[in-house]
């Protein structure tokens, strides 16, 4: 999939992101569990949106829709221009390697594979070859301060290490929509707040659009906005009202 020139070439005050009528149902058994319905909101260009609610409410799950790894069951999904629910699973997947950066609670790093060679790897999927995909990856880990470790394996590195560079290989492929679920869910005190650091960094640095899912009130209290999944609705509070 060629990348998608509205995308690129976005008036100032169009959005990011717009979210019309959504609606996510599971079946369980014999009925349908509803997690969310009519969620409406927008997200401009240049801001950073935390997404909190109680487990279950549906956070996850949101991100995955908004990142095409998911089809809602009604409403929709533009990222600028583009209407997500019309892509194909091809054009979903190339959307997903060109458009967004997304970064797990769970590192996901191949453990065969150093540093570098997983921050490759989105890169070497699209079909670029290793001499081309190196110095781009090597760049990214100069980025989240582990060029020293380039060469180190998955389980060679701390778990804070191993999010900076799940972290660059998000980011690699020059998206300008970053997608992140707990991304400090796993880490100590002092180290969540190391990537939450630096992720406020890569986001300005990089001009890019973030939505954060976190329990950590404090991080999403330093979003520009906050949006709170209670009992299937979506509510705007103020990042102030949240504790530090």
């Amino acid at each position: 999939m060629e990348r998608n020139p509205d995308i690129m070439h976005l008036k100032n005050d169009d959005p990011m992101l717009r979210v019309e009528g959504l609606k996510k149902v599971f079946r369980s058994g014999e009925s349908d569990l509803v997690l969310f319905e009519n969620l409406s909101f927008e997200v401009k260009q240049g801001e950073m949106l935390a997404i909190v609610g109680e487990s279950g409410a549906g956070k996850s799950t949101l991100l995955h829709i908004l990142s095409a790894l998911d089809r809602a069951s009604a409403g929709d999904v533009y990222c600028a221009n583009l209407r997500l629910n019309s892509l194909s699973h091809d054009e979903a997947a190339g959307f997903r390697n060109r458009e967004t950066g997304f970064v797990w609670q769970f590192h996901y790093l191949l453990p065969e594979f150093t540093a570098v060679e997983n921050v490759a790897m989105p890169l070497l999927l699209r079909g670029e070859s290793w001499q081309q995909a190196e110095p781009h990856a090597s760049r990214w880990l100069r980025e989240v301060g582990l060029e020293q470790r380039a060469h180190h394996r998955s389980g060679e590195l701390s778990g804070g290490e191993q999010q900076r560079v799940a972290l660059a290989r998000a980011l690699i492929t020059g998206p300008k929509l970053l997608l992140a679920d707990e991304p400090t869910g796993d880490l100590d005190g002092q180290t969540a707040e190391a990537v939450f650091a630096l992720i406020a960094r890569l986001h300005r640095e990089h001009q890019l659009t973030s939505l954060i899912a976190t329990h950590n009130l404090s991080f999403a209290r330093r979003c520009h906005r906050v949006l709170r999944l209670q009992r299937g609705r979506a509510e705007e509070i103020s990042p102030d009202s949240l504790p530090a």
